[in-house]
Parts: C-alpha cells; sequence; structure tokens
C-alpha cells in the first residue's frame, strides 16, 4: 500500500493525501479539520474517541492519521497500536497538548511517525502532514532528539539470547547506506540529496529493506539499524 504525497488515481493524476482527524473537542477536531482541507488535503472523516477511530478509520483507510492521545473510551496510544499493526502503511501524527517526554517516547514506540504540538501553527501542521504523508519523521523542536536518544539507550540494553536465530537477511549495499543514513535522522529528502536520488527511490529502499527484516514501520527500523551500530558508521 503506497502512502506517498506523490499517490495517483487509476488515471495517473495526482491525488490529494487522505486524512483522518481524531479529538474528542469538536471544536478543536473541526477548526483542524478545516484547517487541513483548505490547505489541499482529503479529510475523509474525523472521530471523537478511541474505538469510534479504529472503526472508521480501517472502513475509509486514511494515508495520514491526526491523532490526540487523551481519548475516551480507548487512549491514543492503543488505537495507534491497534491500526498501525493491521495497516502497515498508515501514518501516525499525534497532535498533542501534552509535551512530557513519557508521552512522547509511549507515541512513538506505538508506531507515531510525529509528534506535534497543539501549539504549532497552521502552517507547521499542514507541513507535518505532508512529511508524515512521506514517512519522514516530524517532531515539534526539541522532541527529536529525546527520541534518538531511547532508541539509543533501548538498543544499548542486552538483548535476549536468540540461539536459533536464523542469519540476517542480506540487504544490498543501497539500502544499507540508506539505513544508515535513516538511523541518523535524516529525512528522505535529505537522504534523497545526500545520495543523489529520487525521493521516491528512497521510499522504495526503506519499504524494501522492511520487507527484508519483517519489520512494520521506521521506528522499529531505525532501532534495527541503531542496535547494529549502523548510526555511528
Amino acid at each position: 500500500m503506497s502512502t506517498q504525497n506523490e499517490q495517483q488515481d487509476a488515471r495517473g493524476a495526482e491525488r490529494p493525501v487522505r486524512v483522518m482527524v481524531v479529538d474528542d473537542h469538536p471544536m478543536w477536531r473541526d477548526a483542524v479539520a478545516r484547517d487541513l482541507a483548505e490547505s489541499g488535503f482529503d479529510v475523509v472523516a474525523t472521530a471523537g474517541d478511541g474505538p469510534q477511530a479504529v472503526r472508521r478509520a480501517t472502513a475509509v483507510d486514511p494515508d495520514v492519521l491526526v491523532l490526540d492521545l487523551n481519548l475516551p473510551g480507548m487512549p491514543g496510544v492503543q488505537v495507534c497500536k491497534e491500526l498501525v499493526g493491521s495497516r502497515p502503511g498508515l501514518r501516525v501524527l499525534v497532535l498533542s497538548a501534552s509535551g512530557e517526554h513519557a508521552d512522547v517516547l509511549e507515541a512513538v514506540k506505538s508506531g507515531a511517525t510525529g509528534y506535534l504540538l497543539k501549539s504549532a501553527s497552521t502552517q507547521e501542521l499542514t507541513d507535518a502532514v505532508r512529511s508524515t504523508a512521506a514517512g519522514d519523521p516530524v517532531f515539534t523542536p526539541g522532541l527529536a532528539g529525546l527520541v534518538l536518544g531511547e532508541y539509543r539507550r533501548l538498543a544499548s540494553d542486552p538483548a535476549p539470547a536468540a540461539p536459533n536465530e536464523p542469519d540476517a537477511p542480506r540487504l544490498t549495499d543501497r539500502e544499507t547506506e540508506v539505513l544508515r543514513l535513516v538511523a541518523k535522522g535524516l529525512s528522505y529528502k535529505q537522504i534523497a540529496e545526500r545520495l543523489v536520488i529520487s525521493h521516491r527511490t528512497v521510499q522504495n529502499h526503506v519499504q524494501n529493506t522492511l520487507g527484508k527484516l519483517q519489520l512494520h514501520n521506521r521506528v522499529e527500523l531505525v532501532r534495527y539499524a541503531i542496535e547494529r551500530g549502523l548510526d555511528d558508521v
């Protein structure tokens, strides 16, 4: 499933990114949906609680879920886990009032691609949704370093013994090169510029690598790379 900004319909024409907005405050939810629609996104649904969010997202299949964490019925992190686990192509951008480090890390570990505070401007939000649709991580300034630091801490913990684990899948030289840059925190656009290849080619390499390693999202991919020291190469 493709969730790229350059998605096209059956006739080859570019189509807008499909977005769903989840927040339990109706006025805020409607305002975000309106701002995104006015910026050219296709707002396919909204939801006001966790169970409703899971049902509607499953039905309408958005490219990006703009998700609040504090939801009735089911917390936002659980919504994220359920949907990302069953729909690997879905990108989740958390839009929360909380800048607590524990909330940020829990959201990212649950599969969120990015985390933006509700104090962000409309322009910052629309830019974040576009980047999220392309698979690039987006964080309110100051949070990206926190997340990368946590990855490194986790990677330094002893891994459980797995004597019967098969040999790691072989990646091509280019896939390994892209993986190293992903682990260093570069966006797909920055990787494309560094390697002088197209943005879509970077996305293809990442998808191929995810498939070979049997990982589900960029969060797991970064941890895999850091555990093997690729971010220090």
